[in-house]
């Protein structure tokens, strides 16, 4: 499946990244200006493997199926979840995955745009003077990193809810369903592709609902995810090798993947205040997924006949192929990923066993409710310390 322009698939496009390498007047640099985000884009582009084959109405039938299986899960998930969105939030984007590389770009130019390093160099030389054709270089070299990454999870990802679209201008995020993959998946199951449609969304829909109705946890997300962005990069190393390092990092970090399960993410985190942050987002991300999941099994039987199905078939994909699959994996976090959703289903069953879903509900209300890392695997120990 290919994109359109003509494909039938919804665009991803963001906007330019700026001229050049810039200082500001501490003598910092802002991070869009070290990276090349446009070549980025380009290289994911090249580099993104063609999914599978469709005719043109097929690929018309399959997005026009997903945008309507999107829109039919809000009523569910909002009613399994005890949840409401204030606003209603814009319908679903089916893209292919070059557009979901390129919406990931553009996802990461948000996040660090207002993220400004030290350049100055130990030996107290003026930031001016570093050698700019080298950093140039360098701009290049971390765009086309960033590219490559984001092509090879572009075949993975089957939805996402893109938390940092807009969020400087304080629109909504946007959902992202990536038809390709939606495809291959529900065909290397051998599954009902009507039932898996509808049930992708659902995962997918109760992310965007707890983002929705909840609009201070995308800025508390954005907030720690910038700090720790910064705080990385300050560290007294090339800013070249910490850069490369924090951008095949942020996505283990954000999918919950955890301090040593990430490429190069280890060897950033050096002080306890990183790897406490680095701990409280994973955390906040399993709670996320394994609430989603939940909330998905909840609502399956209801709109989704072949569910039980589906979701063996689903879990034991997620555990992975073949010896060098697994060590992809691995390398990527995506084992680590795995247990993220079980961990978090846990805790989430775990609170509504003791209190219901407006007790877990208070989760939402405010940073302080957040689980803290060691109480998703002990439930009882956040309803204890919130409800007393």
């Amino acid at each position: 499946m290919r994109a359109r322009g003509d494909s039938g698939t919804d665009g991803a496009e963001g906007g330019g990244s700026p001229g050049g390498p810039g200082e500001d007047e501490s003598g910092g640099r802002a991070v869009v200006d070290l990276v090349d985000f446009d070549l980025a884009a380009q290289v994911a582009a090249r580099l993104v493997r063609p999914g599978p084959r469709l005719g043109r109405d097929e690929i018309d039938d399959v997005v026009a199926e997903l945008r309507l299986a999107a829109a039919e899960a809000a009523g569910p998930v909002a009613r399994t979840a005890h949840l409401t969105s204030p606003e209603p939030m814009p319908p679903a984007l089916v893209v292919d995955r070059a557009s979901w590389a390129r919406a990931n770009v553009d996802a990461f130019r948000s996040l660090l745009g207002p993220v400004v390093v030290p350049v100055r160099p130990g030996g107290g030389r003026p930031a001016a003077a570093v050698d700019r054709a080298a950093t140039a270089v360098g701009r290049r070299t971390t765009g086309a990193e960033l590219g490559s990454l984001l092509s090879f999870l572009s075949s993975r990802v089957l939805g996402q809810f893109d938390v940092f679209a807009g969020i400087e201008e304080e629109q909504p995020g946007r959902l992202l369903l990536v038809a390709p993959n939606v495809v291959q998946v529900e065909r290397d199951l051998q599954v009902d592709p009507h039932d898996f449609r509808r049930w992708v969304c659902l995962h997918e829909e109760a992310h965007r609902l707890q983002f929705g109705a909840h609009p201070w946890l995308r800025r508390w997300v954005t907030t720690e995810a910038r700090e720790l962005s910064a705080d990385l990069l300050a560290q007294p190393r090339d800013m070249g090798e910490r850069l490369s390092g924090v951008l095949q990092s942020l996505p283990d970090v954000l999918r919950g993947t955890g301090e040593g399960s990430g490429v190069g993410l280890a060897d950033l985190l050096q002080t306890p205040g990183q790897r406490e942050r680095v701990a409280r987002l994973v955390a906040v991300m399993s709670l996320l997924e394994g609430h989603a999941d939940v909330v998905m099994d909840d609502v399956g039987p209801q709109v989704v006949p072949s569910v039980a199905q589906i979701r063996s078939r689903f879990t034991k994909r997620r555990k992975g192929g073949g010896s060098f699959d697994q060590v992809v994996r691995r390398m990527l976090g995506l084992d680590a990923k795995s247990r993220q959703y079980a961990d978090g289903a846990k805790f989430v069953r775990g609170v509504v066993g003791r209190v219901g879903w407006d007790g877990l509900n208070v989760v939402w209300t405010g940073p302080e409710h957040l689980p803290l890392p060691a109480e998703i695997g002990d439930p009882a120990a956040w309803v204890t310390r919130v409800h007393g």
